[in-house]
C-alpha cells in the first residue's frame, strides 16, 4: 500500500484526470449543442448536429458523475464546503443539465417546426449555462470563496449566489464558453460534410483565436490577483486538520511556475493548441484537430490546477480555512481502497469509451439519417 502522502497526491491527480476527462469528452458535445440553433440552417442540418453527438453524450457525462463521487469519498471536506458555498451555482448547473436529456429525447417526437426549434434552444441554453458556470466556479477559486470553519469544523458561508458573479469569475466563464465552443466546432468540422462542415470550420477558426486570446489575457489578469502561500503545515504523511496550517498572502498565483519553470509549457500549450486545432480543422484533418482542441482544453484546466497547487478550495474569509490536498482528504485506508477500485474500473471505462467511439466513427450525413432507425 502506498504511504499516505503519496495517496494524497495520487488522488489530487485522479480527481484532476476525471474532471479533465469530463471537459474533453463532454466538452465537444456541450460545444456542439451551444452552436445548434446557429449552425444548423434547417431541420436536417440540426439533426446532423444532434446525431453527431447523440450516441455518446450520455456516456461522456459518466466522467462528471464519477468525479463528483470521487470528490465525496476522497475529499469529504471539499465536497461539504463546495456544496455549501456553491449550492446556488450547482443547482443552476443541474437544472441546465436537465434540459439536455429531455431535449435530445423529446425533440424528435413531433415534426412541428416550433416544437423542434424550442428544444433546439433548450439544448443550447442547457449546454451554455453549465459551460459558463463551470468557468465562473474555476474563476472563484482564484478570487477565494467566502467560507470558514469554526473550531468544530462546521463550515460557515458569508455570501450569496450573486457574490460569485464577480468580474474575474465572469471573465473565466466567458473563457470556458469560448473553449468549449471551439472544441465543439472542431468536432463538428470533422463529423459533418458539405456546408455544415464549412460553417463549423469557420466557427472553429474564430473561436480558436478567441480562446487563445482570452486565455492569455486571463493569465495577465491573474497576475494582478493576490494568491495564497502555504507557509507552514504538519507532516504531509500524517492526519492534518485544515486549521492547523499557516497560510500567508502571496503577490500572485504564479509561485509554482517560478519554482518549476518547466510548468510554463502547460499554459503555453493552452494558448497554442486551440490555434493549432482551428487551423488543422479548416485544413480538413479532423482527428488531429480534435486531438489538439481536446489537449488544449486539458492544458487550460491543468494550468489552473498547477497555479493553485496544493490548494483545492481557497477561502477569502479565513486563509487558514482554505482546503489543500494535504488536509482535506479521507483516511489512509479509504484512499487505498478507492485506489484499488480505480485500478479495476478505470481501465474498463477507458476500454468501453474507446469501443463506443470506434463503433460510432465516421461522418454523419443526411443519407445516414434516412437509413439509421436509431437516429434522433
Amino acid at each position: 500500500m502506498p504511504d499516505y502522502e503519496t495517496l494524497k497526491l495520487l488522488w489530487w491527480a485522479i480527481i484532476g484526470v476525471l474532471l479533465i476527462g469530463f471537459a474533453v469528452l463532454d466538452g465537444f458535445d456541450i460545444g456542439a449543442a451551444m452552436l445548434l440553433p446557429f449552425i444548423g440552417h434547417d431541420d436536417t442540418e440540426r439533426r446532423l448536429v444532434i446525431n453527431a453527438v447523440g450516441p455518446t453524450w450520455e456516456g461522456n457525462q459518466v466522467w462528471l458523475v464519477t468525479a463528483a463521487a470521487a470528490l465525496f469519498a476522497a475529499w469529504p471536506l471539499v465536497y461539504a464546503a463546495a456544496f455549501s458555498v456553491l449550492y446556488g451555482a450547482l443547482m443552476v448547473v443541474l437544472f441546465g443539465l436537465f434540459l439536455r436529456p429531455v431535449g435530445f429525447d423529446y425533440r424528435s417526437k413531433l415534426a412541428d417546426p416550433r416544437w423542434r426549434n424550442g428544444w433546439d434552444w433548450a439544448l443550447c441554453v442547457g449546454s451554455a449555462v453549465p459551460a459558463l458556470l463551470f468557468g465562473i466556479v474555476f474563476g472563484n477559486l482564484f478570487v477565494g470563496l467566502p467560507f470558514a470553519f469554526d473550531g468544530e469544523m462546521r463550515v460557515r458561508y458569508d455570501g450569496s449566489f450573486f457574490d460569485l458573479l464577480n468580474p474575474f469569475s465572469l471573465y473565466c466563464g466567458v473563457v470556458s464558453v469560448a473553449m468549449l465552443l471551439n472544441h465543439g466546432a472542431v468536432f463538428l468540422a470533422g463529423k459533418t460534410r458539405g456546408e455544415l462542415q464549412t460553417r463549423a470550420g469557420f466557427i472553429a477558426l474564430w473561436s480558436g483565436f478567441a480562446t487563445a486570446a482570452l486565455f492569455a489575457a486571463g493569465g495577465a489578469w491573474v497576475a494582478q490577483l493576490s494568491g495564497w502561500h502555504l507557509t507552514e503545515i504538519g507532516a504531509l504523511g500524517g492526519v492534518l486538520s485544515p486549521l492547523s496550517k499557516t497560510v500567508s498572502t502571496a503577490p500572485d498565483w504564479f509561485g509554482n511556475f517560478r519554482a518549476q519553470p518547466m510548468l510554463a509549457a502547460v499554459p503555453t500549450a493552452g494558448v497554442a493548441l486551440p490555434l493549432i486545432a482551428s487551423l488543422v480543422a479548416v485544413k480538413g484533418w479532423p482527428r488531429v484537430g480534435l486531438a489538439a482542441s481536446g489537449t488544449g482544453v486539458a492544458a487550460i484546466i491543468m494550468t489552473a490546477a498547477a497555479a493553485l497547487f496544493p490548494f483545492v478550495l481557497p477561502s477569502s474569509l479565513d486563509a487558514a480555512s482554505s482546503l489543500t490536498l494535504w488536509d482535506a482528504t479521507s483516511s489512509h485506508k479509504t484512499l487505498a481502497i478507492m485506489l484499488g477500485l480505480v485500478a479495476v474500473f478505470m481501465p474498463i471505462i477507458l476500454v468501453y469509451t474507446r469501443w463506443v467511439y470506434r463503433v460510432m466513427r465516421g461522418p454523419v450525413t443526411a443519407e445516414r439519417l434516412d437509413t439509421d432507425t436509431h437516429s434522433y
